[in-house]
Formats: C-alpha cells, sequence, structure tokens
C-alpha cells in the first residue's frame, strides 16, 4: 500500500488484503494444477477451492453447493437474470429499480430490445424505493425482480428480503446485486427467499477477476458459461483458482472484521461527513442516513463541478471519486442522483467517499482540512458560485 495515498475509493475497489495476497501465491507458483486433472498434482487444489466455498457460504448464511464461482458482479448478474427469463419462457417482464448498477440497468437495455418489457422502480428524494409503485408492477408477467443490497453510489441499503417476498407472492424469481453490501453488512441468506445474490471479490479486498453467484438449493437454473463440468455444471470455464483461494480467505476476513466496519469505519465515515459539512457552505448529504453502508458518504458541494474537485485532491494524494468506476467519463451527472432529484447543480458537485478497515483518522483529518479551501476557491471562480449564472 502507497503510503503517500489517502485511499477514499473503496467501493470503486479495494486493496488486496496482505493476507489474502500470501495465502494466493502458491497457487500461482507451486500448486498450479488444474482441479480437474485426474492426478494428485492438479486433483490436490480441489480441496481448497472446496474451502474456499465453505468460506464464503459462512459469510451469506448459506450452504457450499449454493455459491458458484464467477468472474465478476458483471457476470453474476448476467447470469442471474438471463438464467431466470430463460427458465420461464412465459414470463418476458423484468422489474429492477432506477439507481442500479450500470452491470443490470445495461443488461435490462439491451433485453428491451430483445422485446422483454422491463419495468423500472422509482425512488424518492432519499434514494428510498416507492413500494407502492413495486406492488403495481409485480405481476403473473414477471420472470425476476432485481434490486440490489446496497447502492454504490450512496451507500443506501434496500430491503431486499421483503422485496424478495412480494417477488415470490407472483411466482417471480429474486435477484439481488449485493457486490457493495457482501462483508459491510450482516447476511444469512437461509433465512430470506433470496433467489440469487451476486457479489465480486475486489469489493472486499480480494483480487480483481473473481466474484460468485449465490443460486439457492431448487431455484431452476440455465447456463450462461458453457462447456466443461467445473461449478457442478453451472459454470463451465477453468476454475481460478488463485482468485478462489483469495475470495474465500477474504471472506473469512470479513467475518472477523464485521463489527469493526460497523463500529470503528462507521465513525470515521461520520467524522469525515460532519466536518465537511460544518466547514463547507452549501454542501449536502445524499442518500438516506438511517438505512445505508457503514464506509460510505456521498456529499453534494453546489455551484461547482464534483471532476475539478478530485483533480485537485488528486493533487494531495486523496483519491475519491463521483459515483460508479463504470460510468466515470461521462459527463452527464449521476444517475442515481439524477433519480433522487437532486439539483442539477448539487448532482454535478457530488463527491463519494467509500472507506475501507485501512483507513485511518489522521487521514479523515487531512482531507478535512484540504477539501473546504478546495471548494472555496473553485466556487471564487465558477459564474455559478459567483451568483452570475
Amino acid at each position: 500500500m502507497r503510503k503517500d495515498v489517502i485511499y477514499v475509493d473503496n467501493n470503486a475497489t479495494t486493496r488486496i488484503a496482505p493476507e489474502v495476497l500470501a495465502e494466493m501465491m502458491p497457487f500461482l507458483t507451486d500448486y498450479y494444477g488444474n482441479a480437474s486433472s485426474m492426478h494428485t498434482f492438479g486433483g490436490q487444489v480441489k480441496q481448497h477451492i472446496d474451502q474456499a466455498r465453505e468460506r464464503l457460504a459462512a459469510l451469506l448464511g448459506a450452504l457450499p453447493e449454493e455459491i458458484v464461482f464467477t468472474s465478476c458482479g458483471t457476470e453474476s448478474d448476467n447470469a442471474a437474470i438471463l438464467s431466470a427469463i430463460e427458465t420461464d419462457v412465459r414470463r418476458r417482464k423484468v422489474v429492477t429499480s432506477r439507481v442500479e448498477h450500470p452491470a443490470v440497468l445495461g443488461l435490462c437495455k439491451t433485453l428491451q430490445q430483445r422485446g422483454y418489457r422491463v419495468e423500472y422502480l422509482p425512488v424518492n428524494a432519499k434514494g428510498q424505493l416507492c413500494f407502492d409503485a413495486l406492488e403495481n408492477m409485480v405481476d403473473d408477467s414477471t420472470a425476476v425482480v432485481s434490486v440490489m443490497w446496497a447502492n454504490n453510489e450512496t451507500g443506501n441499503l434496500y430491503p431486499v428480503a421483503k422485496l424478495a417476498e412480494i417477488a415470490h407472492q407472483h411466482g417471480a424469481l429474486f435477484h439481488t446485486d449485493a457486490v457493495q453490501a457482501v462483508g459491510k453488512v450482516p447476511m444469512d441468506l437461509s433465512r430470506t427467499r433470496i433467489d440469487f445474490l451476486s457479489l465480486s471479490g475486489h469489493k472486499l479486498h480480494a483480487p480483481k477477476g473473481i466474484g460468485a453467484l449465490y443460486v439457492r438449493r431448487g431455484t431452476p437454473f440455465s447456463q450462461f458459461m458453457v462447456g466443461g463440468h467445473q461449478e457442478f455444471g453451472l459454470r463451465a470455464g477453468t476454475e481460478n483458482v488463485a482468485g478462489i483461494v483469495g475470495l474465500g480467505r477474504a471472506a473469512a476476513l470479513a467475518m472477523l472484521h464485521l463489527e469493526e466496519e460497523n463500529t470503528r469505519v462507521a465513525a470515521l465515515r461520520d467524522h469525515l461527513e460532519q466536518g465537511l459539512l460544518q466547514r463547507c457552505a452549501s454542501a449536502r448529504v445524499n442518500g438516506n442516513p438511517e438505512a445505508r453502508l457503514p464506509n460510505t458518504t456521498n456529499i453534494s458541494f453546489e455551484y461547482i463541478e464534483g471532476e475539478s474537485i478530485l483533480l485537485m485532491l488528486d493533487q494531495h494524494n486523496i483519491a475519491a471519486s463521483s459515483g460508479s468506476a463504470c460510468t466515470s467519463g461521462s459527463l452527464e451527472p449521476s444517475h442515481v442522483l439524477r433519480a433522487m432529484g437532486v439539483p442539477y447543480t448539487a448532482a454535478h458537485g457530488s463527491v463519494r467517499f467509500s472507506l475501507s478497515r485501512y483507513n485511518t483518522l489522521e487521514e479523515m483529518e487531512v482531507i478535512i482540512g484540504k477539501l473546504p479551501p478546495i471548494v472555496e476557491r473553485l466556487r471564487s471562480i465558477s459564474p455559478f458560485g459567483r451568483g452570475e449564472a
């Protein structure tokens, strides 16, 4: 970890935990056999895949046989939704929300082009789902309801267990993109009717290129990756053993640090948020402070551009973001903030700070010291900030 960088962009990606890297290394060097091989050198790898599956299942409150390893959260999202519409061809509607990750929204747009009907749940000013609309949208033509567990931009948490119940009342399946939630909030999938859950290793201190899909036992599933017999015949392709082992270790660490995430990390988030709001005029928190991830705050600094803030923070070796890394480079304001009705002058000036257990109070103090002068300087040269527009 570079000591000179204050990294508060953990919803984009996390550093690999040292313990994870150490456990992965033998499978990149000495134990490089194929887990599907009949010889001992390859076959011995399988027991480590099994252990990783058990560790991840324990974090989710699931059974090991309900865990399918994939390449990333996007693959898991696509596999779940496409499976749902393919296992019951009579149902040609998908219900999702307006604030989903591009991995879900992009697929839904493609499905619409293929003739499927997609309905989008609206949210209120805090980003909370409008339940009345859900009750009207889900019907007997719905194949799947897909709503994220936690929003990647605001940190908002959604009542996915309740949403799963509503979906099942109409015979629909329920999928949740839990990429941001896994390892940050307690989960026990055995007590829910959630059918599919997607996650990605690089959001919980495992490497990029490894993810998983939870498929509830008994849920019909149509193969997304077709070929060999790997992953119980549900996802073909030679296993990424080192990545799988790393994800398993990261899951075990996440269980150990879950309380810390919801106490110390949450306290750091609150300290940063309160410090910035006190020192920056015309600043506002976007989202629902009563139900959000412990590591995330999204703050709008009105009348200035968020990208300008980020560039000036970067000059101080502070790495934050304006929202989803998957939509960076776009000049359009966040689709999440637009769905919430955040005013244009605030949506363009939003900055997301997403922390991890590796952050410190000293780092939060540095940000609190550096950011207010940046905001003041940018407003002094902005026609909006000077009241000229």
